[in-house]
């Protein structure tokens, strides 16, 4: 990749959309590959950087919609590379969460209002992927990724004092913490206490009044009561109650659905109704 990244950037963020398919499916491709060498944190970077630039450059709502969860997806490719458990598989794919988090901090001030509901889906569809990673390592019982998960979200987009992170974000993330937990857990096997933790944190140590106040209201959801209360009673790894105590209510799971890499949808007579909750 060193020697095309330059040409292979130019054509993520290119105006011509069939440009940009192919070079993004030829990205999936190139990160499947189990030939393809691992990626610095620069690399990274600079692809997020085309990979941002190349959400921006797409019109429509739903073909916006339809590339904000590919790009989502692209996860799903270093996933299972991760597999096998190294670290330098588990090392790429947290790098790659910690790009998207730089990228977002750096570019969101910069995106125009016509432009901003494009971008808080991606930021939706990232939460909920990283707790379906999260739940996908061992259900929820590697401690070690989830600790190092979390930790990507404590210095990105939770960050209490990092003030290159924009509030308009932070504000986001608190917004839909609770949903995407929820879509991506629907059996509650997740540890909550730990998946708040980051949210807690930046509660107790931020200095700004209007952050707290989204905190607080995350915190307030009463999902979170059902969830603090299935813990209280015993919950195992696979989100059922132990032996002698009734299963409390699971909550309602949400299908996630994702279209084809790089689909060429026809929507100009489709009736659009707004991006996904």
């Amino acid at each position: 990749m060193a020697h095309q990244s330059n040409p292979f950037i130019k054509q993520l963020a290119s105006s011509d959309r069939k440009l940009r398919t192919s070079a993004l499916a030829s990205l999936r491709q190139y990160l499947s590959s189990h030939h393809s060498a691992p990626l610095s944190q620069l690399d990274l970077l600079k692809l997020w950087k085309a990979l941002f630039y190349c959400l921006y450059m797409q019109d429509k709502p739903l073909h916006q919609q339809r590339l904000a969860q590919d790009l989502a997806d692209l996860t799903d490719v270093l996933l299972l590379k991760s597999g096998k458990n190294t670290e330098e598989d588990g090392g790429m794919l947290l790098g790659w969460f910690e790009a998207f988090w730089l990228t977002m901090a750096r570019e969101w001030s910069g995106i125009d209002g016509l432009r901003m509901d494009k971008y808080l889906y991606l930021v939706r569809c990232y939460i909920r992927k990283g707790f379906e990673v999260c739940a996908a390592q061992q259900g929820w019982g590697s401690e070690g990724f989830l600790d190092s998960y979390l930790g990507v979200l404590r210095r990105g987009p939770l960050s209490p004092r990092d003030a290159k992170v924009p509030d308009g974000l932070r504000y986001h993330v608190l917004d839909i913490y609770v949903d995407e937990l929820e879509k991506a857990d629907a059996q509650h096997a997740a540890p909550i206490e730990v998946v708040l933790e980051p949210v807690r944190l930046l509660g107790r140590e931020t200095v700004s009044k209007a952050v707290r106040k989204r905190v607080k209201e995350a915190l307030e959801d009463e999902r979170l009561r059902e969830r603090e209360g299935m813990e209280g009673m015993g919950v195992d790894g696979k989100g059922e109650a132990t032996a002698g105590v009734e299963n409390g209510s699971r909550g309602e799971a949400a299908a996630t659905e994702s279209g084809g890499m790089g689909a060429d949808v026809d929507d100009d007579n489709d009736e659009f109704g707004g991006f996904d909750d």
